[in-house]
């Protein structure tokens, strides 16, 4: 009995606490994924002072995009004292990131900004990584710019943290959510919207060490940049070969400085041509394409096949269906925030534009990957 009282008592709460949380916030969903419109809300979740965008709510739980990018999520009887703060949403300024960010960093790494980036890097080596990020946005931009694609500024400052001692990457790793083991050298968050690096290289920007390094900057970027240019949505997650083909596309010199070489051959990825080539040599499924459409669990079932899959359609499409490449891209953006679509759903989007009759189109695509040289 005494169980059932406090179970009617939270419910009321709940319902208590949402009906304060609707009053403070406008009375429909952002109209589309990326859109921040919309009143800005301070409430306080468990101890934790939050000031935001509510972007996706109902009775049970609450999405909302802090001042300085981060998701969060909580039900609305974990919170306290709601109430409006401003009736537009409004980002940190660089100036305000870059203060939160020296106070949770303290003198451990220095600051260095430009025009869309803030970088965390050890003492002295600003120069090394501030442009080396800024130019990998701007190059970002422009290869989508030269097909018609229009981007999106940056919602919030660009945050990324390098650390030259792989425990202590390990270590904010975890605290940030994000926990790696051995052999990762980097990731880019979308709860936080921030990209974490290990500089294997001890500051040598030369060898094999920094190869590496530079492969994953690159890579880790690619996913920022189009996670805040609406090129994807952190609100509704792209199917993942989509993101990983993107991010794998972007790796070959021939796109990420496409000024300088302009050849196809510069934009093939080399390391994931073999890989795919290895994939068919041992018995591609036909249509494979088509699996990753419906579902990502093939990453965690076969993470190699799934990469090697999603770089090769992703060129593929990139070079002979531009306009339909970024048209899918923009169509799964579409939908209500943290909505999970159904895999019918996702093979709809992609027949959609891609046509029904997939077995041509498979057969159309590993003609043109054959003549890859």
């Amino acid at each position: 009995m005494r169980s059932g009282i406090f179970v009617r008592r939270s419910a009321y709460r709940r319902r208590w606490l949402l009906g304060v949380f609707l009053w403070c916030c406008p009375a429909e969903h952002p109209a589309s994924a990326d859109d921040l419109s919309g009143a800005m809300l301070q409430t306080v979740v468990k101890g934790q002072k939050l000031e935001g965008l509510p972007l996706a709510w109902s009775a049970d739980r609450v999405h909302l995009v802090a001042r300085d990018g981060r998701l969060w999520e909580f039900s609305p009887g974990e919170a306290q004292d709601y109430q409006q703060t401003s009736g537009y949403f409004r980002g940190y300024s660089a100036a305000e990131m870059r203060s939160a960010l020296e106070r949770e960093l303290g003198d451990h790494l220095d600051v260095t900004g430009t025009s869309h980036y803030l970088v965390a890097h050890p003492r002295g080596q600003g120069g090394q990584w501030a442009e080396r990020f800024e130019n990998l946005y701007r190059s970002f931009v422009h290869y989508f710019a030269v097909r018609g694609f229009r981007t999106a500024e940056p919602p919030f400052p660009l945050v990324a943290i390098v650390w030259t001692r792989e425990q202590d990457f390990f270590r904010f790793a975890a605290g940030d959510g994000n926990p790696v083991g051995p052999g990762v050298l980097g990731y880019y968050s979308p709860k936080t919207n921030r990209i974490a690096l290990f500089d294997s290289s001890g500051g040598q920007k030369k060898g094999k060490e920094w190869e590496q390094d530079a492969s994953t900057i690159i890579h880790e970027v690619t996913h920022q940049t189009a996670f805040n240019c609406s090129v994807h949505s952190r609100f509704i997650l792209p199917p993942r070969w989509l993101a990983e083909g993107l991010g794998t596309l972007y790796e070959a010199r021939g796109i990420y400085d496409s000024r300088t070489y302009q050849s196809q051959s510069d934009r093939v990825n080399r390391g994931r041509l073999k890989q795919f080539r290895q994939l068919v040599s041992s018995g591609r499924p036909a249509c494979f394409f088509m699996e990753l459409a419906g579902s990502d669990r093939i990453f965690s079932q076969s993470p190699g096949a799934a990469y090697a899959e999603s770089w090769a359609f992703s060129f593929f499409l990139s070079e002979t269906e531009p306009k339909k490449y970024c048209d899918y891209l923009a169509l799964t953006m579409q939908g209500k925030p943290f909505d999970t679509p159904a895999s019918a759903e996702r093979v709809a989007q992609f027949v959609s534009v891609f046509g029904r009759d997939v077995q041509m189109l498979d057969a159309h695509f590993l003609r043109f990957m054959e003549g890859i040289q």
